[in-house]
């Protein structure tokens, strides 16, 4: 029986833990800072124990890799920089969540040599959608478009900026600040987060997207000389752009983003009644004709084993447990850099944890 490490005790790290000691084939060793985070953990899940981990602590880290067959970084992106160096020298498997581009970067620099496998970008954007986007171009030429949108979203919003706290804080700041990546007319650009607001209707519901860094993954170098243009968004309800821009811009508060979360989680309640709402869109040329192809799906929270859990908690813990899945199963290369693009979505969406998708 496999031996997995889960770092980070929060709200993702508890249902990958859940996936994973309730699945009967992996056992789950949980390390976060907060020893009561971990002790919830270990006394919902079975086969699972924990220990207290300084994320920043070589000594800490080689302790709870010891042995481990591969480990999940559910902790903050500015420490899996640190966590995988570790896993390469403990010679582990490394997967993480991150959305964050100079992060991932350094996890590929860092797998180029090593004994075992490094998949980052392993939750639901950038992950499955771009399993899913990958899909959706098989057979086109001439590819003109692909258009990638996922919001993470409270079914019943009763604020203004109709909005709660359904994942990081600090992932979900650091979207709405960094610059983003996209292909425009060939080239590969960086452009200003919160910006190309467009409007869509998903399942009858009309939203809003805009520009958000870091779901694009590894697509736009992966993509180089394929797509005319590809970009990733953001989907929110009406309204919530015009208001983080008040906030980010007219209050600047983009240079005090210690303060903005301090806000946030001051003010934004959390909930576990969202919906994920998924959209992708390929355009190009199959069998001599301009076709689009379109993923639309939305995934709302729910019970499993008698306990409720968010949309958000279920895709990106049933995201990183697929891709870790296929991996022990040999499904996936062993070593090295892997990309999500290299995960087959047939073989992702019979899984037994990427079926939440299905």
């Amino acid at each position: 029986m496999n031996t997995i490490v889960v770092l980070g005790a929060g709200k993702i790290g508890r249902m990958v833990a859940h996936f994973l000691g309730h699945s009967g084939d992996y056992r789950v060793r949980v390390g976060d800072a907060q020893q009561v985070a971990v002790d919830q953990i270990v006394q919902n899940v079975q086969a699972c124990e924990g220990q207290t981990v300084d994320f920043s602590s070589e000594s800490d880290l080689d302790r709870i890799l010891d042995g481990a067959t591969a480990v999940i970084s559910c902790a903050p992106f500015h420490c899996n920089p640190l966590i995988a160096e570790r896993a390469k020298l403990a010679k582990v498997h490394y997967l993480d969540l991150t959305e964050d581009v100079a992060v991932t970067r350094k996890v590929q620099e860092l797998a180029a040599d090593a004994e075992s496998a490094f998949i980052p970008q392993c939750g639901l954007a950038p992950g499955f959608i771009t399993i899913c986007a990958v899909d959706l171009l098989e057979g086109m030429t001439d590819i003109r478009d692909l258009r990638m949108r996922v919001g993470a979203l409270p079914r019943y919003p009763s604020n203004l900026l109709r909005y709660n706290l359904t994942w990081s804080t600090e992932g979900l700041i650091n979207e709405y600040c960094q610059l983003c990546e996209v292909v425009l007319d060939g080239e590969l650009r960086l452009v200003q987060p919160l910006e190309n607001l467009e409007s869509l209707v998903v399942d009858g519901v009309e939203y809003e997207a805009f520009n958000t860094s870091g779901g694009l993954g590894t697509l736009a170098t992966s993509l180089d000389g394929r797509v005319r243009n590809v970009n990733y968004k953001s989907i929110r309800y009406p309204g919530h752009n015009y208001l983080l821009k008040v906030l980010l811009q007219d209050l600047q508060l983009k240079d005090h983003q210690d303060e903005l979360r301090a806000i946030f989680e001051r003010a934004l309640p959390a909930t576990l009644q969202d919906q994920i709402v998924v959209f992708v869109s390929a355009t190009g040329t199959y069998q001599g004709r301009l076709t689009e192809r379109t993923y639309a799906k939305t995934i709302y929270h729910q019970e499993i084993d008698g306990h409720a859990w968010s949309g958000i908690q279920i895709t990106t813990a049933a995201g990183v447990c697929g891709v870790l899945d296929l991996l022990c199963q040999g499904e996936l290369p062993q070593r090295g850099f892997v990309r999500q693009e290299d995960i087959g979505y047939e073989r992702f969406i019979q899984n037994r944890f990427g079926r939440y998708y299905a």
